[in-house]
């Protein structure tokens, strides 16, 4: 399993989810977090940094600013993608 390939999946799968509830605002907090890319399009995400540590902050900014529920909503959105990564490079936001 190559989790270079999966875990930008799951932040993209995260930020679209979000953005379906509220709206740009999702891609805007997206770009806030540390080491977070997100391209002008809004098609696809990289890393600058250990990727497992940006999503969890990524789940987390969302928490901060939309409340608890947005955790559920992003372990909703990609629930698939995680089931196919080893339990050790799950996020601990995302388990």
């Amino acid at each position: 399993m190559d989790t270079t390939i999966k875990l930008p999946q799951i932040a993209l799968r995260i930020i679209q989810a979000q953005a379906m509830i509220i709206g740009v605002s999702a891609w805007k907090e997206a770009g806030r977090v540390s080491g977070l890319v997100v391209d002008e399009a809004h098609t696809s995400v990289s890393f600058n940094g250990d990727a497992k540590d940006i999503l969890n902050k990524l789940v987390l900014r969302y928490e901060q600013v939309f409340g608890k529920l947005s955790d559920e909503v992003c372990k909703e959105a990609a629930r698939d993608l995680i089931s196919e990564l080893p339990a050790e490079e799950i996020p601990s936001s995302l388990k």
